[in-house]
């Protein structure tokens, strides 16, 4: 699907309060493919990453907590990198591709619906747009200039009745971008360990495998708002405080736990 507008630059002039960019952004003389594209494999890739990350670093500050060999935590981290991983890909593959079922299904039931008992889809338009607050004679206008072109007022219908936004995402790059997502990510609290692994220099593995992670973890929060539009800082905070919570825990259970390891 193409606009003719610059998504992106019209997401900044939002952002600033810029009418004059606005409009520059919405009167492109060359159409440009919709972003859409660029961003609809964004949440896979934030939250493999995301859980790649913590999950990891979970695991790490569990095995520290409980004060057992570098050793294990390579184990144990690469272990949980590729089960892990794999899991969530296959998980993301399948919930998309369910999704994208019970789409098909419903745009099939409503086109059977338009075809063989139009007057009752059209009675069903008018009551939702008069819900919205739109005057029942502007309703019955729009839905008659609907009524015309099918294959529309079947998208609308799914939209408007049943809250469902047409997708053609493909189920199985879902699935890839979470897994390699989630190894990429995850692999960040472990470079520490396989430094110390690989080199005779004496390394705070546990300590150093927490500054990156922290690191990485408000870097990805701050450039997530590049999407979400907010306040880069407390985006890349709240990121930080979130995968702080869950290695703190996991180092407590692992620490009180510890004795069961000797």
């Amino acid at each position: 699907m193409t606009f003719s507008r610059d998504l992106q630059k019209a997401r900044e002039a939002f952002r600033k309060g810029d009418v004059a960019a606005s409009a520059a952004a919405h009167a492109r003389e060359a159409s440009e493919k919709h972003q859409r594209e660029h961003g609809q494999y964004i949440k896979s890739a934030v939250y493999g990453g995301l859980d790649g990350i913590i999950t990891t670093f979970a695991v790490v500050a569990g095995v520290a907590g409980a004060q057992l060999s570098a050793g294990i935590v390579l184990i144990l981290g690469f272990a949980n990198l590729i089960a892990d991983g794999l899991s969530m890909a296959i998980g993301d593959y399948l919930s998309t591709k369910a999704e994208q079922e019970y789409q098909r299904a419903e745009r099939q039931r409503e086109r059977w619906e338009v075809e063989h008992y139009p007057e009752g889809e059209k009675r069903e338009m008018v009551e939702l747009y008069t819900a919205k607050g739109i005057p029942e004679e502007d309703a019955r206008t729009v839905t008659e200039i609907l009524a015309r072109h099918k294959e529309a007022w079947v998208e609308v219908m799914l939209v408007e009745e049943l809250g469902i936004i047409p997708s053609d995402e493909s189920p199985w790059k879902h699935g890839v971008v979470t897994f390699l997502s989630f190894g990429l990510f995850g692999l960040v609290p472990l470079v520490a360990y396989v430094l110390a692994a690989l080199t005779p220099l004496p390394l705070a593995s546990f300590a150093m495998a927490s500054l990156l992670t922290a690191g990485t973890l408000f870097a990805v929060g701050a450039v997530k708002t590049r999407i979400t539009g907010r306040n880069w800082f407390q985006s890349g905070l709240e990121m930080l405080l979130v995968g702080g919570v869950a290695a703190t825990a996991a180092f407590v259970v692992g620490r009180l736990l510890s004795g069961l390891a000797q």
